[in-house]
């Protein structure tokens, strides 16, 4: 889920296009016209060059790799390491500001539709995984990761504010694009409902089938990149993720166990490993220039849909680490040094 300087084709090399998003060409809120996919679709290539909807960073559909031998055993090993290429990463902190872009609450105990607030009031199963990621045992599996300078990445993540609107909201199968994300966001900043930090990542959460970014269920099931918006009349870069809802493709896009926490809010107990996966993708690969391997794949990318050890939970459900005292099944993540861990 990176895009790395050595293996865009010279075709693409387009001011203003190739980019995930070219601040420096606006003030308004941008996003790039889609990637053309490559001639032909090889292991040698970032997977994301190979999708043909242009989007970066996604997380392939679990049929992606299941359905293909090679993939799934080209996405990890000693083969091909994972190694740093100069770009930024989150260092000090992950900000994440959840936007729960729907008409009512997406997910149980959520916010109230058109207020926004401090992460700390979202009481739904996502805003508790999000309150108590940071400081445990699996995220600091990102601490294996450095800056240029050798400086670990820290394991914080703040869950600092929310979002619930519902105005303008995509329904049905509706596809949302990129640009509408951006300028959606935009519209949080211009109305004060969201504040601007350039560490945070926006997580953009949609109910049902609405197709964030056009493949969703069919080519991936969320993904991260970045846009450009207008803050105090100056163009900022924002991070942000297409988190659409999961269990809408339950054989595509969730693990297939029994939901860690039972019958409560199944979706969310889904949901929980697609956000972890574009978090940590985040931390280390922000701008789609840092951590990836030969193949473009990005921490997360290296361990996608594995679990390594699991147990049956109170709840009858399956999980494999405890955060804050509550049970979730979440994908291994990579090791800079080598294999996929549920902690560190």
């Amino acid at each position: 889920m990176s895009h790395m300087t050595r293996r865009v084709p010279p075709s693409f090399v387009l001011a203003c296009s190739i980019a995930l998003v070219a601040a420096a060409c606006s003030e308004s809120p941008t996003t790039p016209a889609p990637r053309a996919a490559p001639p032909s679709a090889s292991l040698s290539q970032s997977p994301e060059l190979n999708d043909p909807i242009g989007n970066g960073h996604i997380m392939h559909t679990k049929a992606w790799y299941e359905n293909d031998a090679a993939r799934n055993a080209a996405k990890g090993g000693a083969s091909a390491p994972i190694k740093y290429h100069g770009g930024p990463v989150l260092l000090s902190a992950t900000n994440v500001a959840a936007v729960y872009w729907a008409a009512s609450p997406i997910y149980v105990n959520g916010p109230a539709a058109g207020t926004s607030g401090s992460g700390s009031v979202d009481a739904s199963l996502l805003g508790f995984f999000l309150s108590h990621l940071g400081g445990s045992a699996y995220f600091n599996i990102n601490t294996s990761y450095t800056d240029g300078s050798g400086s670990p990445i820290a394991n914080v993540v703040n869950y600092t504010q929310y979002w619930a609107n519902n105005s303008n909201v995509p329904t049905g199968t509706q596809s949302v694009s990129d640009a509408q994300m951006v300028a959606m966001l935009q519209a949080g900043f211009n109305s004060g409902a969201l504040s601007y930090d350039p560490s945070t990542l926006y997580a953009i959460f949609t109910a049902g089938q609405v197709n964030l970014g056009g493949g969703f269920g069919t080519q991936y099931c969320a993904y991260h990149t970045h846009g450009t918006v207008t803050v105090n009349g100056v163009a900022r870069t924002v991070l942000y993720a297409a988190m659409p809802y999961n269990y809408a493709y339950p054989s595509a896009c969730t693990s297939g166990y029994k939901p860690a926490n039972g019958t409560v809010d199944v979706g969310a107990d889904y949901e929980v490993n697609t956000l972890a996966h574009e978090i940590e993708e985040t931390t280390t690969d922000e701008m789609g220039n840092a951590w990836y391997d030969r193949r473009g794949y990005e921490n997360a990318d290296k361990c996608a849909w594995t679990w390594g050890t699991t147990y049956t939970t109170a709840a009858g459900g399956t999980a494999n680490i405890k955060v804050g005292g509550k049970d979730f099944l979440v994908q291994r993540n990579w090791v800079a040094s080598g294999g996929c861990a549920l902690s560190y």
